[in-house]
C-alpha cells in the first residue's frame, strides 16, 4: 500500500513538473559550470545542447543570439549541471530555473562510475537527462508570465567617506574620496551626464541587465541574453566581487543604485550599472 501511495505521489510530481516546463519556450545553457575550470570543459555544453534538443527542446547557450520573436526573457528557462558528492561514484543532476531563479524542474541524480572525468561526466549527464526525456516537453504556447515580487539584496550601509563631485563640460567629471585608511584622497573617474541623459538611460530598457543566479553568486544578463557581468558573493550582501570581460573590480550598492568600480591607470573608474535582481 505504502508503494502504490509513494509511486503516486511521484507520478504526480512528475506530472506537475511536465505540465510547468511546457509553459517556456526555450532553455538557456550557460557556457560554464561550477564543475568546470573552462567553458565547455569536458565537451558538457555541447552534450547538454544535444540532450535538450532530444528531448524537444529549444536550446541557447547564454552566447548565442536568441530569436528576434522571443521577447520576454521569462519566458524561458535557465539550466545548471550541478554536481553532487559521492564516493568512487560521480553523480550530476539538471535542474530548470525561471527567470527569478526559482526551480521549476531537478533531474534525478545521474551517476557513473567512470574513472576518467569526460568519461564519467558525460555518462552522469546522459543519465540525469532520462529524466528529462521522461517529461515529454512540448511547448503548450504560453505567453502569460505573472508578474511576481521583485528580488532584491539586502539592503545594508556602504560605509564611504562623502564626495565632491566637479562637473567638467568636456571631460569626465573627477569625484575625491578620502580614503577610509588614510589621508591621501584617491581620485575616482566618473562618467558625466545630464539630466536629460540619465533619464533617457533609465527609459531605455535596452541597457537594463538581469541578475541571473549562479552558485557563486549571479550572472547578469542584458536582453538578448547574454553575459555580461559575472559576480560573487562577499559577506555584504550590497558588496559583491565582479567580472566584466577582462575587467575585474566590484560591484557595489549606494544610495539603492549599483555601482562597477574598478581600477584603471591607477585610477579609481565608478561606473554606473542598471540591473535588476
Amino acid at each position: 500500500m505504502k508503494t502504490r501511495i509513494l509511486f503516486l505521489m511521484l507520478f504526480m510530481a512528475s506530472y506537475g513538473f511536465s505540465q510547468t516546463v511546457n509553459d517556456y519556450i526555450a532553455v538557456v545553457i550557460p557556457m560554464r559550470y561550477e564543475l568546470q575550470k573552462t567553458e565547455n570543459q569536458y565537451r558538457l555544453q555541447t552534450l547538454t545542447k544535444i540532450n535538450l534538443q532530444k528531448a524537444g527542446f529549444q536550446a541557447f547557450y547564454a552566447t548565442e543570439t536568441i530569436p528576434a520573436e522571443i521577447t520576454d526573457r521569462c519566458s524561458l528557462l535557465y539550466l545548471d549541471l550541478v554536481k553532487d558528492s559521492g564516493f568512487l561514484v560521480t553523480k550530476l543532476y539538471v535542474t530548470f530555473k525561471d527567470c527569478y531563479g526559482t526551480i521549476v524542474f531537478q533531474s534525478a541524480t545521474g551517476k557513473s562510475r567512470e574513472k576518467e572525468f569526460e568519461a564519467a561526466y558525460s555518462e552522469a549527464l546522459n543519465n540525469a537527462f532520462n529524466n528529462v526525456y521522461a517529461l515529454n516537453y512540448t511547448y503548450n504556447g504560453n505567453t502569460n508570465f505573472a508578474p511576481k515580487a521583485r528580488i532584491t539584496a539586502q539592503s545594508l550601509p556602504v560605509v564611504t567617506a562623502p564626495s565632491v563631485v566637479v562637473p567638467a563640460p568636456s571631460v569626465p567629471a573627477v569625484a575625491v574620496i578620502p580614503a577610509a585608511s588614510s589621508s591621501v584622497a584617491v581620485p575616482v573617474i566618473a562618467a558625466s551626464t545630464s539630466k536629460s541623459e540619465t533619464k533617457s538611460s533609465e527609459i531605455n530598457s535596452s541597457d537594463l541587465l538581469y541578475a541571473q543566479p549562479t552558485s557563486y553568486g549571479y550572472q547578469l544578463i542584458d536582453s538578448e541574453p547574454k553575459v555580461v557581468m559575472k559576480v560573487y558573493k562577499t559577506s555584504n550582501p550590497a558588496s559583491f566581487m565582479a567580472k566584466k570581460g577582462d575587467i575585474q573590480g566590484a560591484l557595489v550598492s549606494k544610495d539603492n543604485q549599483w555601482f562597477f568600480e574598478y581600477y584603471q591607470n591607477d585610477k579609481l573608474v565608478s561606473e554606473k550599472i542598471d540591473v535588476k535582481f
